[in-house]
């Protein structure tokens, strides 16, 4: 697991998500996995690979479509670079 986890969001019922969070219930829901799971891979992943090569690690590689990799990406990125 990467030494620089980024942590997935805490969602309370009937919060509005904006920015690429808004598509984790969805790929919660689509995938069966916490979105935990794919921010480690999407982190991991990153050490080595642009943004879109880990786009499409995960499309081609754990069956995402390409907006919800998208989104993990994105997130990912954005949290390490704060």
């Amino acid at each position: 697991m990467s030494s620089h986890r980024v942590v997935a969001p805490v969602i309370a019922p009937g919060d509005k998500l904006q920015g690429p969070a808004s598509y984790f219930p969805s790929i919660e829901k689509t995938y069966g996995q916490p979105v935990q799971h794919w921010l480690d891979i999407a982190a991991d992943a990153l050490d080595s690979r642009t943004h879109m090569e880990t786009v499409a690690l995960l499309k081609e590689e754990h069956g995402l479509g390409h907006g919800h990799a998208n989104a993990i990406v994105a997130y990912v990125k954005a949290k390490l670079n704060a």
